[in-house]
């Protein structure tokens, strides 16, 4: 529970009771994360004695200045330990007893965040300000327009989050801005958006409503930042390439058309992110898509979730023991865009040799050339950039035979020195990426024909079939 506070002498002690008595789903503990926000009046002793009260489920902070309702959710989200975070003000306008109906479509695994809707049929809700309504409403259909969803209530307090996506993603605004950021960024990860109707009792700015007209014109700003700007990924996740990259739909089906003519019917595919190619190379009989980050895992699982030849796993490309059960279980591997990561390197071939049945194809895509090392590789952890030769030796050191090597992408060589090279930048310019895209007709047509090595190298690795099962294959 997230519960950001400023100035709520009156109602602190009630809310607290509130949400300590509240029913929770069975199994489910509760921590109440307090961060106040530089009250003045008195709150922060009350806030003391109850942290002290209830030890064991109160953790308390302070702000030394007045900051927003943001900065102090980032403060508080800083300090989760648990599975789900709950935003709760600390006055009387959300009733904790909703909290159930809240956490059941994430306890079922259907939802990733939920919003508790105060326009929808809910038990109560108080009748107060209609301008306050209207704007509100006009808010929140200006964030549908902008994220393609169909929200009824974008400024709710009430949001039910994993805590994983919400520690991931990057908080800017300070004050009451959270709400459409938010709203913005769980939209832009896709994730898996459920509302449900909840009580309201909202109260007078008479009783100590805080949000102002100013904050409703800076939440358009906000929308309309948020909808140009993909920060969706905090710095230290690594996330933000991949997420760009994973809206170059035509470059994406360029790289799978090219490596589709090795790919069998029973596939393993490491490293699979967010589903770029995994999308493009099904249906097949069964399909692996795996990965190690928990954040990629779960959005793999949403977006195949209903296709059950598709097989999500955690698999760790070094580890012996996660491939311990896997040993010629499949006709090909696709390992693209993942060995650079990788420090043991010869073990992690090894691995995706023992997996093939023989005869099997192991396509293997690496970053071309260490002279174009720089700010961009380093973002995304690479460990090195190879060369065709030292591709080549590793796959045969594994047992594999080089079937074919292609250099592919050459026209992105320049683009890659600029941005990684020469400006050191971080992330990619989302103007650069949509011309590219659109350009990719043009690249395949071209690509060949440029005299230099691609940006990337494919190797297409087979395992040998036996020897007597060869000589009848080629006698054949």
């Amino acid at each position: 529970m997230l519960m950001p506070v400023y100035n709520e002498h009156y109602t602190i002690e009630s809310i607290v009771a509130r949400v300590l008595s509240a029913p929770l789903p069975e199994g489910l503990a509760l921590e109440i994360i307090i961060v106040d926000d530089c009250s003045t009046d008195g709150t922060e002793q009350i806030l003391q004695q109850i942290a002290q009260d209830h030890a064991q489920q109160v953790v308390l902070r302070h702000h030394s200045v007045n900051k927003g309702k943001g900065a102090a959710i980032r403060t508080a989200v800083g300090l989760v330990t648990g599975d789900i975070c709950v935003i709760q003000d600390a006055d009387l306008e959300y009733d904790p007893r909703d909290y159930q109906r809240l956490l059941a479509p994430l306890l079922s695994g259907d939802a990733d965040v939920v919003y508790g809707s105060r326009f929808a049929s809910g038990e109560y809700r108080r009748v107060l300000f209609f301008w306050h309504s209207v704007m509100n409403r006009f808010l929140t259909t200006l964030s549908n327009i902008t994220t393609d969803l169909n929200l009824t209530d974008m400024e709710t307090c009430y949001k039910a989050v994993k805590t994983s996506i919400l520690k991931s993603t990057p908080i800017r605004s300070d004050r009451f801005g959270i709400e459409p950021e938010l709203t913005a960024k769980f939209a832009k990860r896709n994730c898996r958006i459920f509302e449900v109707p909840i009580s309201y009792a909202g109260r007078t700015y008479d009783e100590g409503k805080k949000i102002t007209w100013w904050d409703g014109v800076l939440a358009i700003f906000t929308i309309f930042h948020f909808w140009i700007v993909d920060d969706i990924y905090n710095e230290r996740y690594g996330h933000n390439i991949l997420h760009s990259l994973s809206k170059t739909h035509r470059f994406n089906a360029w790289m799978a058309d090219t490596v589709r003519p090795w790919v069998g019917d029973r596939v393993l595919e490491i490293g699979s992110g967010l589903g770029n190619l995994t999308s493009k190379m099904v249906p097949r009989a069964s399909y692996v898509a795996s990965d190690i980050d928990p954040l990629y895992l779960d959005y793999l699982s949403n977006r195949f979730a209903n296709d059950p030849r598709i097989d999500v796993q955690k698999l760790d490309l070094e580890d012996t023991t996660d491939f311990g059960e896997l040993g010629e279980c499949f006709d090909t591997v696709i390992c693209l865009n993942v060995l650079e990561h990788v420090p043991d390197r010869d073990q992690a071939l090894r691995n995706m040799y023992d997996a093939l049945e023989p005869g099997g194809h192991a396509i293997i895509l690496v970053p071309q050339g260490q002279w174009l090392f720089g700010s961009l590789d380093r973002v995304l952890d690479h460990v090195m950039r190879y060369s065709r030769g030292e591709l080549s030796r590793a796959c045969k050191a594994s047992g594999f035979e080089i079937e074919k090597l292609l250099s592919f992408n050459r026209i992105g060589v320049l683009p890659w020195f600029l941005n990684g090279r020469i400006f050191r930048k971080k992330q990619f310019d989302k103007l650069q990426l949509k011309i590219f895209d659109s350009l990719v007709w043009l690249w395949r047509i071209v690509d060949r024909l440029i005299p230099f090595p691609g940006l990337s190298v494919i190797c297409i690795a087979r395992k040998p079939l036996p020897p007597d099962e060869d000589t009848a294959s080629s006698a054949n």
